[in-house]
C-alpha cells in the first residue's frame, strides 16, 4: 500500500529533522493549529477556509474515503507542513491527481516543500496516478521553482483568477507533468531531501 513506508524522517538543509506521517484523526487539532498560525496572506492564497472545525471534519472525511491523501510534517510534536494529494476515484479524470503543499514560515527554504512534494509524487505513483497538476499564484516564485525542479511545466494561465490580501488580482498558473517524468526529475535533482523510510 502507498502509505506502508510511513512514518518517514527527512533531514532538511539546515540539518534539522522532521517526520512525515499520514494524517490521523488524532492530528486534527494540531493541523488546525498549524493552519490558524499561518499569516493571513498565506491563508488567503488557499482555496478553503482552513481555520474552521467544519473544514477539518470534512477534510478528515475525505482522508477516510481515500479521496485525498494527506501527509503532515512534524517537528518537536508540532505540525510544520502539510501536503495533500487530491484525486477523483471515478470519472474521466481518475488518472489525474493534484498536489497542494503548505509549509510554516520558519521551515521554508530548507527543502521541506520539496520533500513533501516528492513524497506525494511517490504515493501518486504507487496509486497508479498518471498525471499530476499543481496551481500556484504568479507571485509564489519559490513554490513554482520547487515544482519546476521536479519537472513540472506551465500548462495554463488563468488571468486575474486570484485576489490577494490587498485586493490585487493575480494570475493563477497551472503546472503539470506526467508522473514518470516527475519521478525521473526528482531522482536527477536533489536526493538530499528524499524521505528516509523505516
Amino acid at each position: 500500500m502507498a502509505l506502508d513506508s510511513y512514518p518517514a524522517s527527512v533531514t532538511l538543509r539546515d540539518g534539522s529533522t522532521v517526520v512525515l506521517t499520514p494524517l490521523q484523526p488524532s492530528c486534527s487539532g494540531a493541523l488546525l493549529a498549524f493552519y490558524r498560525h499561518l499569516p493571513e496572506e498565506d491563508r488567503l492564497m488557499l482555496r478553503d477556509d482552513v481555520t474552521t472545525s467544519d473544514w477539518a471534519e470534512g477534510f478528515l472525511r475525505k482522508v477516510e474515503t481515500r479521496e485525498i491523501i494527506s501527509l503532515v510534517a512534524k517537528a518537536a510534536g508540532k505540525v510544520v507542513g502539510e501536503a495533500t494529494l487530491y484525486r477523483t476515484l471515478h470519472g474521466w479524470t481518475r488518472h489525474v491527481g493534484e498536489i497542494r503543499v503548505t509549509v510554516a514560515a520558519a521551515f521554508r527554504r530548507k527543502g521541506l516543500a520539496t520533500a513533501l512534494a516528492a513524497a506525494q509524487v511517490k504515493i501518486a505513483t504507487d496509486l497508479g496516478i498518471e498525471k499530476i497538476i499543481v496551481q500556484v499564484v504568479d507571485n509564489q516564485l519559490a513554490a513554482r521553482r520547487t515544482f519546476e525542479k521536479l519537472g513540472f511545466h506551465k500548462e495554463a494561465i488563468l488571468p486575474h483568477h486570484v485576489m490577494d490580501v490587498a485586493g490585487m488580482k493575480r494570475d493563477l498558473i497551472v503546472l503539470a507533468n506526467d508522473v514518470s517524468q516527475i519521478w525521473a526529475a526528482m531522482e536527477a535533482a536533489n536526493q538530499d531531501y528524499a524521505p528516509h523510510l523505516g
